[in-house]
């Protein structure tokens, strides 16, 4: 097998953490998202976790169990409602506080722990100085998708959820809290426009939707968001953290659309839809931190991340997907890969991909391949690619070949056909791997060349069908 390496996504690929927001306390870097539920019905079905790694490992994660219960908040007993995604800030006193928004009320829960990763203790709701809780007062819009930035005494929260062509929500709120990290001190203000509110902005065509995430570089506030077309992550800056934010660009897309400099701009490369997260600075290196939908719904969503850079001015160029996001460079060109790090995911019907999901989740059917997993939620299965029908592609990004000769690759499924091998995803077939009907895994081989230097490796699959792939081997 490979060595250790920091791969997308940076979980497990059984662990299903979205929306997720990391910080860096101590010396290690802790993600906290949502958590979705394998062949679950709906977003968010699980108690939040947590994970870590060291700031000089981030192949090395580790699980820190459980933190809080969707049961922990007094308005949950029965654990009915989910736990959406949600933001850890650390107050004036020292000590780490969640932020969250149950999914069917309209107010922002807190819950505080000694430590960044122990059991949250609920604490209370984001509250009016005379004790109405924001969300619940005549004219209040609904609390959704909480991120938090404290600067001494003030905590900054950041709440909203806005649909196209809803006159009735305006946009991303900012409101200020109290030393209690629960007390409003500064009223919610409009931050960023929602899309009936968006003409003259410079927000059009990527106003707000949802998922806020918030973050100081300098002197400058770099509001990250969810925008209008869902698959994107975009950002806005300011000098100040509740007013005069123009909009910058995309940060990434999981669909990678607007990309150009591997395919056209326009092609989706991946399946699509919601989008949530948020960067962080690692020893130097600025990450920004999004989710990808696997198994053909919105309901199982993984976490991945990309590195990314500053120009002088402090905009952000759009990075690529990956499937060495982490890794600080391309993979070893050498060793056995599993399938499920594939970072592009697509087939002759690709215009399909950016579409919506309904109230099922899904919307894709065996016709389009999948990244997927045997067995249950929380068991540890290795996932897997399945679905490969006549033209399904899978790619994977990047690798440092030197004198490859030999490609093996594991399939299983009602299959007649074969892979094709690529370093590009319309590039010449540099070997052909022929493969056939089979109940368990099983190793197919041949030799080739894959040329020396940084490539990217693509499998194309031809013929009857539909397979499965586990992983490929470079030797």
């Amino acid at each position: 097998m490979m060595t250790k390496q920091g791969l997308n996504p940076y979980l497990p690929s059984w662990e299903y953490v979205p929306d997720g927001e990391p910080h860096v306390f101590n010396d290690r870097v802790y993600v906290y998202g949502s958590h979705d539920r394998f062949n679950g019905h709906a977003f968010c079905l699980n108690d939040y976790v947590c994970w870590s790694a060291p700031v000089a490992d981030l192949a090395d994660w580790r699980y820190e169990g459980v933190i809080y219960k969707k049961t922990d908040d007094p308005l949950n007993p029965d654990g009915g409602m989910c736990l959406y995604a949600p933001d850890v800030t650390v107050g004036p006193d020292g000590r780490y506080y969640l932020y969250y928004v149950l999914d069917k009320v309209p107010i922002v829960s807190v819950a505080v722990c000694d430590s960044p990763a122990g059991e949250y203790e609920f604490y209370g709701y984001v509250r009016y100085s005379d004790g109405t809780r924001l969300g619940e007062r005549q004219g209040d819009e609904p609390q959704f998708d909480p991120a938090v930035l404290t600067e001494g005494e003030s905590t900054y929260l950041y709440t909203g959820f806005c649909a196209i062509g809803d006159k009735s929500r305006k946009g991303a709120m900012a409101t200020v809290l109290g030393r209690d990290m629960l007390t409003i001190v500064e009223e919610p203000v409009f931050v960023a426009p929602s899309e009936p509110y968006s003409k003259g902005s410079g927000f059009e065509g990527h106003e707000f939707f949802e998922a806020p995430s918030i973050r100081k570089r300098g002197d400058t506030y770099y509001l990250i968001y969810s925008s209008v077309v869902m698959h994107e992550l975009c950002y806005a800056t300011s000098p100040f953290p509740t007013k005069g934010f123009t909009y910058q660009g995309v940060i990434v897309s999981n669909n990678d659309l607007h990309i150009d400099s591997y395919k056209p701009a326009d092609k989706p490369m991946y399946y699509g839809g919601n989008n949530h997260g948020g960067a962080v600075e690692i020893q130097g290196q600025w990450y920004i931190f999004y989710h990808r939908h696997t198994n053909g719904t919105a309901f199982s969503r993984q976490g991945c991340m990309e590195p990314i850079s500053f120009r002088e001015d402090g905009t952000i160029p759009q990075v690529e997907m990956t499937s060495c996001g982490p890794n600080g460079g391309p993979l070893a060109g050498r060793g056995e890969y599993p399938a499920y790090l594939a970072c592009n995911l697509f087939c002759k019907d690709e215009e399909l991909y950016t579409g919506g999901f309904g109230a099922s989740g899904a919307w894709m059917d065996s016709r389009f391949p999948k990244i997927t997993q045997d067995g249950k939620d929380g068991d540890e299965e290795m996932g897997y690619i399945a679905n490969m029908t006549d033209s399904a592609t899978a790619g994977f990004k990047y690798f440092d070949c030197h004198g490859i000769r030999r490609m093996t690759i594991q399939v299983r499924g009602y299959c007649r056909g074969a892979f094709e091998i690529k370093t590009a995803w319309n590039g010449p077939v540099l070997g052909t791997i022929p493969v056939e009907f089979s109940n368990v895994w099983k190793p197919y081989s041949t030799e080739l060349v894959i040329p020396d230097g940084i490539q990217a490796l693509y499998f194309t699959y031809t013929g009857m069908g539909s397979a499965s792939l586990a992983s490929f081997t470079l030797e």
